[in-house]
């Protein structure tokens, strides 16, 4: 495939998966580390559909793409003093816990009001997905809840395929392997507890 034919292809497919999170549908798509089921982070509706089809228990919230500080700074009811510093030294995907704000979803956030928001500097798939969208884009691993984790295409449950509105094409045929991001809390003091390295 040619360097121009790419980079068509790679254009519908962000015009596409955007398309769809406007209708307020659910998509399958690549992320910074696996393969995600994502919808528009301020639809209910939406992530409602995320918690079918993956069955999962509803006190367990979901990550949130963000762009950059700004979006970042949109979805957190606090934002950490130090989170430009944290986002230069950020070696792989990190994401942050921090109290949610009002903006999103009610049904996104934990029990204890907390959302896990990432800045997908990494993937410029993503990174344009979200860019044109103008909200954060949930993001959870595209598996039944209890099942593996798939990091590859391939290796997505059938059910979740077909449960999804829109099939991102992009990277199917990507067999990279990434791994899931870190997880730090956000401390009062701007302090982080690693949850998940």
């Amino acid at each position: 495939m040619s360097n121009n034919t790419n980079s068509n292809f790679f254009r519908q497919e962000v015009d596409a998966a955007v398309d769809a999170l406007l209708l307020q549908q659910v998509i399958l798509y690549p992320t910074d580390t696996v393969w995600g089921l994502g919808c528009d982070a301020e639809v209910p509706p939406a992530v409602e559909k995320v918690y079918k089809i993956k069955n999962r228990p509803a006190e367990k919230g979901f990550i949130v793409l963000v762009a950059d500080e700004a979006m970042f700074a949109k979805y957190a009811a606090v934002v950490p003093p130090n989170l430009t510093e944290l986002l230069a030294a950020q070696e792989r995907p990190t994401t942050y816990i921090v109290q949610g704000s009002r903006h999103l979803a009610p049904n996104l956030l934990a029990p204890d009001g907390t959302v896990g928001l990432r800045v997908t500097l990494q993937d410029e798939f993503t990174q344009k997905v979200v860019r044109r969208l103008g909200h954060g884009l949930v993001s959870t691993s595209a598996n039944i809840s209890g099942e593996p984790t798939a990091a590859i295409y391939s290796e997505i449950s059938p059910a979740v395929v077909r449960a999804a509105d829109y099939v991102v094409s992009w990277r199917q045929n990507d067999e990279t392997r990434a791994q899931p991001s870190r997880i730090v809390r956000v401390l009062p003091d701007g302090g982080l507890e690693v949850l998940r390295d």
